[in-house]
């Protein structure tokens, strides 16, 4: 089970910087970088809610779920 995260792709599509939107959400680039690369264990829901207000997409456009691996996950 891995979590895809698109947020470059998202900043790419509406032509906005790494800098100018981690500024705008409040943010340090290191950490938007983290979570551009998926490199972090969670997101808080006001984070994702700003950058979602800020690239005018929803949180399915930067989130996306593979169940390519599924260690660990038992179904009940």
């Amino acid at each position: 089970m891995e979590i895809i995260v698109n947020l470059d792709v998202m900043i790419a599509i509406r032509k906005v910087s790494s800098k100018e939107l981690a500024k705008a959400i409040g943010i340090t680039e290191a950490n938007l970088s983290l979570l551009k690369r998926g490199k972090v264990k969670g997101v808080r829901f006001e984070t994702l809610a700003a950058i979602c207000h800020y690239l005018e997409c929803q949180p399915g456009d930067i989130l996306a779920f593979s169940a390519s691996e599924t260690k660990g996950v038992t179904k009940s």
